[in-house]
Formats: structure tokens, sequence, C-alpha cells
């Protein structure tokens, strides 16, 4: 029996990132993980000032960044 599994924590927030700022999700990823300098709360505000990109989703892509690339 297959089961659906909700998808949770910060990819969560893909769908709505996509819809609202118009552009795929690799780009968002591609940009915080060119930016290797910063840390998490640095990179939300530069994405919030440079990008404007709101509070939570910001949150959301750094987020999921440094969990791949292990920090």
């Amino acid at each position: 029996m297959a089961t659906d599994e909700k998808v949770r924590g910060p990819a969560s927030y893909f769908p709505s990132i996509e819809k609202k700022y118009g552009k795929p999700m690799d780009h968002w990823l591609s940009l915080v993980g060119t930016r290797r300098d910063l840390k998490h709360m640095e990179l939300v505000a530069w994405l919030k000032s440079e990008h404007g990109l709101g509070h939570g989703h910001a949150n959301a892509i750094v987020a999921h960044v440094l969990a791949t690339r292990g920090g």
C-alpha cells in the first residue's frame, strides 16, 4: 500500500515561494549557495533586503541550503 507523505520542513514552503516570486527554487537555492561568507541570519537579511523575500520564505531557503551542505 502506497502512502502519500506530506512534505515537511523548509521544503514545504517551496511551492509558495515559486508562485509568489516567479522564479524556480533552483534559482534561490543556487543564489544562497554562492554566499558561503554569510551566516544563517545574515543570509536571511540579504534575501530580504536585496531580493525582496519575506522573512519566512527567506528563512526556509537558507535553512534548506545550510542543512543540505552540512551547516
